[in-house]
């Protein structure tokens, strides 16, 4: 049996430049709680939401304009027994044109369901395709996660 990966499609009111673009700029659509960099080949960044999800992705695979690949190099998913079900994954995104139109194909490779994370990661990245990155390239306003800042006496972090 064929492994079915978690995949969803949106159709957007922009060029394949822009689709590509706002992709790209993680910290518009996806979260604010974002290090390092995703412009470019081998670039790196970490996804922190509070205590409950940690990733590093690199970006292993960079076509301007039509395909970008992150690797899951680590993960620490703490609501879940195996925190790191997503190391190893590939996510994937592809722009085409279809009737013309613009098209994104978002693929979580490695995010099957009878993982224990699936039903969880996968609304979690169906708002964000569908509905955060789909605004962010057909309005300009994504709806990220917002940024967390630490407190200084070490407790749970608090949205800005």
């Amino acid at each position: 049996m064929k492994k079915q990966d978690y995949t969803v499609s949106i159709k957007v009111n922009a060029t394949i430049q822009e689709a590509f673009e706002n992709i790209n700029s993680v910290t518009k659509w996806w979260t604010e709680n974002v290090e390092g960099s995703s412009q470019k080949l081998n670039d790196e960044f970490e996804v922190r939401f509070g205590d409950v999800h940690y990733s590093k992705q690199k970006l292993v695979e960079f076509v301007p304009d039509k395909k970008v690949v992150w690797l899951v190099t680590d993960s620490k998913l703490n609501f879940i027994k195996d925190k790191q079900e997503w190391t190893n994954t590939k996510i994937t995104f592809e722009i085409l044109i279809q009737n013309n139109q613009t098209q994104i194909h978002f693929t979580h490779m490695g995010l099957v369901p009878g993982y224990e994370c699936f039903d969880a990661c996968s609304n979690a990245w169906s708002q964000y395709i569908q509905g955060s990155l789909l605004k962010l390239i057909n309005t300009g306003q994504g709806q990220p996660t917002r940024k967390e800042k630490k407190l200084k006496d070490n407790s749970r972090p608090v949205k800005e």
